[in-house]
């Protein structure tokens, strides 16, 4: 019988709309031959060994998105698609009828759990995380005993290489167990921002400071399979609390968390100096151009992409 272990497989979360930004992120044009920062992911995931990539996209732009994005990448990598929406619940579940936000980062994930079948990473579509970030995710999801909930993991950034210029941003601050680098708890903090004085988040009304080396989780983690049906456990605890209200989300991070305070399992850590480039605001965009051709004209990226 074969040892071989499977590669892991990229899931990428790109069904919501970018509101502040004000349109579809993942479609936009951002290298130098109009590749989208979801190209240079899948091109960074590929060569740094994952098999498989899983895009969870909204059914309404589902033929835009194959014909401009995923159909590029079908001779290079394994693609699937699967669809994110209100209707996606599991059996007995219904949300109040005038809901229109959607249900977050965890529902999606929750959504794309048929095709989950072996060791797996996360990412948000309109965020570039850099190539040695995917290099990381490869080397230690291989390694992982993937039918065991014992370990999971995830790529920290340093709070200072994840801020917008042009407003305030929300990150899952990190408390890391300093003796083996694994979580200890993520807290979301919604509006951290730089000031002159350095950097303070604020709450209430009144400005927290940071010291800015803070680790944060960008929604770049990785899973076993065995994970994955406590997304769907989460996802039924989130429903019976808050099917009825209008704006709560199923987080991602939520997860994570919960399985590191019930204990189930550690979240190694893995830190990383790649800057993390997005596009919260329309402001964002040409700092973004601007450092993909950067990394074109040393070599980073081929030109064009594919």
């Amino acid at each position: 019988m074969s040892t071989e272990k499977k590669k892991p497989t990229l899931l990428v979360l790109a069904a919501g709309m970018g509101s502040r930004y004000g349109g579809l992120k993942q479609m936009e044009g951002f290298g130098p031959c109009g590749e989208t920062i979801i190209d240079y992911s899948v091109y960074d995931a590929a060569r740094a060994g994952f098999g498989k990539v899983v895009f969870v996209i909204r059914e309404d732009f589902a033929e835009d998105f194959r014909e401009k994005i995923s159909d590029k990448y079908r001779s290079r990598i394994e693609v699937r698609t699967v669809f994110q929406g209100l209707d996606k619940l599991p059996e007995g579940f219904t949300l109040h009828p005038e809901r229109k936000k959607p249900l977050g980062t965890g529902h999606a994930v929750w959504c794309a759990s048929q095709e989950l079948d072996g060791p797996f990473a996360v990412i948000n579509a309109d965020d570039f995380y850099g190539p040695s970030s995917f290099r990381l995710m490869a080397d230690y999801l291989s390694h992982l005993d993937d039918s065991s909930l014992a370990e999971q993991m995830m790529v920290g950034y340093k709070l200072t290489n994840t801020l917008s210029e042009n407003g305030t941003v929300s990150r899952g601050v990190c408390e890391i167990n300093p003796e083996d680098q694994t979580l200890r708890s993520i807290t979301e903090r919604t509006k951290i921002y730089a000031t002159p004085r350095g950097v303070v988040y604020l709450e209430n009304e009144v400005e927290y400071p940071l010291s800015g080396k803070e680790i944060v989780s960008m929604n770049m983690m990785g899973f076993t399979s065995a994970a994955v049906k406590h997304f769907d456990l989460g996802l039924r605890e989130f429903l019976q609390e808050n099917s009825q209200e209008l704006k709560k989300e199923f987080y991602l991070p939520s997860v994570l968390n919960g399985l590191v305070q019930k204990g189930l399992s550690r979240v190694k850590v893995l830190p990383t100096e790649e800057q993390w480039y997005g596009v919260t605001y329309p402001e964002d965009r040409q700092g973004v151009v601007e450092a993909i051709d950067r990394m074109v004209k040393v070599g980073i990226y081929p030109s064009p992409l594919w």
